[in-house]
């Protein structure tokens, strides 16, 4: 039994993978949060292109 647990203690591939998963988890938040911080400036210079295209200026 306690050959078992001294196995079982040793054994880090579980780790390993939980470590990946929230490397993994915060480079997700990090885009999310950063395609969050640049959609309203996306949106405006769109819109602003938007409007050109329909009322262009005149020669």
């Amino acid at each position: 039994m306690t050959k078992l647990f001294a196995r079982f203690a040793k054994d880090e591939s579980g780790a390993t993978a939980i470590e990946y998963g929230l490397i993994a988890a915060l480079i997700a938040v990090g885009i999310i949060a950063g395609a969050g911080a640049l959609s309203d400036s996306i949106g405006t210079t769109l819109t602003g292109l938007g409007t050109t295209m329909e009322n262009p200026p005149a020669n």
